[in-house]
């Protein structure tokens, strides 16, 4: 039976979305989507929210690739 990391490392290799680089990346992205399906957003997947916590729907969102987001580069310049 395959872990619930090992499950996650396998669906976001299979989705299509941005590729999220590190669990704690992942873990950022669902914490804002949830605070969103907290304050009224609708579920960008096909699940029932009565039955399914914000966190789980957040968090399968992003495995999902159904939640965008950037990474920004710091710049160089700005720095000195």
């Amino acid at each position: 039976m395959a872990t619930t990391t090992e499950l996650t490392e396998n669906e976001l290799e299979t989705t299509g979305g941005p590729e999220v680089d590190s669990k704690y990346r992942l873990i950022i992205l669902a914490a804002k989507r949830s605070k969103q399906l907290q304050r009224g957003a609708n579920p960008r997947i096909d699940i029932d929210p009565q039955k399914h916590k914000p966190t789980r729907i957040a968090l399968e969102e992003v495995m999902r690739g159904r939640v965008h987001f950037d990474i920004k580069q710091k710049d160089p310049q700005a720095a000195s």
